[in-house]
């Protein structure tokens, strides 16, 4: 795996401890009801959870992506939601540090170092999905504003956010389309802007997902990332490298509960005289479970120490993504047949692993789309000459 600095590490650590002392012992509580975890997220804030990708001379933590991989891994290993409850947060900051005008960092960096401002990022459209080029949300230009139209839905922490990274067209004659699509940076407040209550989901609960409605919204036109219309779509593709292998992160993490838990309740149950794991079938399917978690975690480090290399990592982010997501599936479901009636019982932890694992299988791009993205670039590496 890449290797992390000292002050690295120590934030690991200090996520995991946050994770062992704090998550687990009170998830539950949240979970079961969808209450969003407020507790929690201040407790984030203060510890500079949200700054992890902010530059220092903006008051963030500012560590590499690899740190940020481990620290959602640790995260998610309690919760799957506050690892979400970051994930479009840092994608945002990643954008704005990346992309932006020194004037939008200086803006909004400081305030999301510290969490006092929270970004989710609106791509998905009720009749789109994954299919980002046929969006119909469009910005106008009048005088020195732009006029919003369309809708958004499947929008984590949009109730809880200050910030809104919204994908859309400000060119709808462009050919290409994605040639005429600017990310802009929305403050959700204001006539013409809406939120809706929150989508009922199977898992991934506590944080909210919702639909956003633009109808005439007006914003500044400074609100386009980078000060330049017809520049989202290649600024969105970065940001979603960061992304996919924050979802890997989190895929890794609900696998490693799901494996630790039936790790731990394979030595304490016992059938025909002995701990469970000693029965070959249990002992086999612990085995498989390490290996595919552990092959995850490799990935998604792969991936991430290519991103901080300066390297384009969109084939590398989908596979770690496309893999992780697939293991935290199969491993949550062989969790459960460790546990046996258990399993499928609200007594243990392993049905939420179940109930959270299919959403980084969707999300992010589902897994059909990330096949279409990695055969894309092991053909377009090849003709290359770059390798695969």
């Amino acid at each position: 795996m890449s290797t992390l600095t000292p002050d690295e590490q120590d934030m690991v650590r200090l996520v995991a401890e946050f994770v062992d002392a704090r998550v687990r012992p009170n998830v539950r509580k949240y979970e079961a009801d969808d209450v969003y975890p407020e507790e929690f997220i201040e407790e984030m804030k203060k510890l500079g959870f949200f700054g992890l990708l902010v530059p220092s001379e903006h008051g963030g933590v500012d560590v590499s992506t690899a740190c940020f991989a481990r620290v959602t891994e640790e995260l998610a290993r309690g919760w799957m939601s506050l690892a979400g409850a970051i994930g479009g947060h840092s994608v945002i900051t990643y954008l704005i540090r990346t992309f932006g005008t020194p004037e939008q960092q200086a803006h909004w960096l400081p305030r999301m170092a510290d969490g006092s401002v929270r970004a989710t990022m609106a791509l998905t459209e009720p009749s789109g999905g994954s299919d980002l080029q046929a969006m119909r949300t469009y910005a106008v230009q009048d005088g020195d504003e732009l006029v919003i139209h369309g809708s958004k839905t499947w929008i984590s922490n949009a109730a809880h956010s200050g910030l809104i990274g919204l994908l859309c067209k400000t060119d709808r004659d462009a050919s290409p389309a994605h040639t005429g699509m600017s990310v802009l940076l929305v403050e959700p407040e204001g006539e013409g802007f809406s939120v809706s209550g929150k989508i009922p989901k199977l898992g991934y609960r506590g944080v909210e997902a919702c639909e956003l409605t633009f109808d005439h919204m007006r914003v500044p036109a400074s609100s386009v990332l980078g000060g330049e219309v017809g520049q989202g779509w290649q600024q969105m593709m970065r940001g979603l490298e960061l992304g996919r292998i924050q979802v890997a992160a989190r895929a890794v993490g609900v696998a490693q509960a799901a494996l630790n838990d039936a790790v731990t309740y394979a030595q304490q149950r016992e059938s025909f005289g002995k701990p469970i794991w000693k029965h070959q079938s249990v002992g086999n399917l612990l085995a498989d479970m390490a290996t595919k978690t552990r092959a995850a975690a490799l990935m998604t480090a792969d991936a991430a120490e290519r991103l901080d290399s300066g390297r384009r990592a969109d084939m590398e982010a989908g596979m770690a993504k496309l893999f992780a997501s697939e293991t935290a599936m199969e491993v949550a479901l062989d969790a459960m047949r460790v546990h046996g009636g258990y399993g499928f019982s609200k007594e243990y932890e392993v049905e939420r692993y179940f109930r959270d694992a299919p959403l980084m299988i969707l999300g992010e791009g589902t897994n059909e789309v990330q096949r279409n993205v990695i055969a894309a670039q092991l053909v377009a590496r090849d003709r290359n000459n770059e390798g695969v």
